[in-house]
């Protein structure tokens, strides 16, 4: 037989090492987002077709450049927002309303790795959203511009201002709540934020609807892509002051319950 030496089968009681905390919980948050079926429509079906509607049948005038070249910066703009402020705002307000998120908080996972984590996850669905866009647009005639490494950055600087947003929303308030609130803003920043129109069709709204997350993010992309900018300073900065203030305020106001 074999022997044990004394104290070897001994409990060991403590929290994992942060990092491995992370990759567990940003593997557990995706799996999720995949297996619902309402959060992939929101994420990858509507936006998909959306871009295909939007590009071939001609009921929303473009004043100049092709269909593709300004739809495509718009929807991907409204991918981003879809996953990492609705249909994340939405998941987290259940999982509050069902207790999950008080569960969790009894565990050694902090906070900061939690919303991080679901920032991840967020992530790795967009490189599929971005992907599938992407391809379609090349597809309908779509002829991009600019450098991949801008595009990255306000992807990521968006990523980062929706996801703080959606996670301010459905972690203060209760699901049915967050349900309405997050489905009025998209469909609001679908029309106001430089998605289906550039912001200077609204006049003297401009100034101010150039500011929101989704205009900063649709017309930062579209100088990349369309006019090849190197670097949109005005919507990097824009976006850099939403993330900032959404995710502290989140990181702030953030209940378990």
């Amino acid at each position: 037989m074999t022997g044990w030496s004394p104290g070897a089968l001994a409990p060991a009681p403590g929290a994992a090492p942060l990092p491995r905390m992370l990759l567990a919980q940003t593997l557990a948050e995706l799996k999720l987002v995949l297996r619902n079926g309402e959060q992939v429509l929101l994420s990858l079906v509507i936006p998909l077709g959306l871009l295909v509607v939007l590009v071939t049948v001609p009921f929303i005038p473009v004043d100049d450049g092709g269909r593709a070249d300004f739809f495509v910066p718009g929807v991907l703009a409204l991918a981003v927002m879809s996953t990492a402020f609705t249909g994340q705002a939405i998941g987290v307000g259940f999982e509050r309303q069902y207790g999950v998120l008080k569960r969790l908080g009894a565990t050694p996972l902090p906070r900061s790795v939690l919303l991080l984590a679901k920032t991840l996850a967020v992530l790795v669905v967009e490189l599929l959203q971005v992907t599938l866009l992407c391809a379609v647009g090349l597809a309908l005639g779509w002829e991009p511009r600019g450098s991949v490494l801008s595009v990255v950055a306000l992807v990521v600087l968006g990523t980062a201002a929706f996801s703080g947003l959606g996670l301010l929303l459905g972690g203060t308030l209760r699901g049915l709540t967050t349900l309405a609130a997050a489905n009025l803003l998209w469909f609001v920043l679908l029309v106001l934020g430089g998605v289906l129109f550039p912001v200077s069709a609204f006049g003297a709204a401009e100034p101010v609807l150039s500011l929101l997350p989704t205009a900063a993010l649709s017309h930062g992309l579209r100088e990349v892509l369309v006019d090849g900018v190197g670097l949109p300073l005005r919507d990097l900065a824009a976006l850099a002051v939403w993330a900032v203030a959404s995710l502290v305020a989140a990181s702030r106001l953030f209940r378990w319950e």
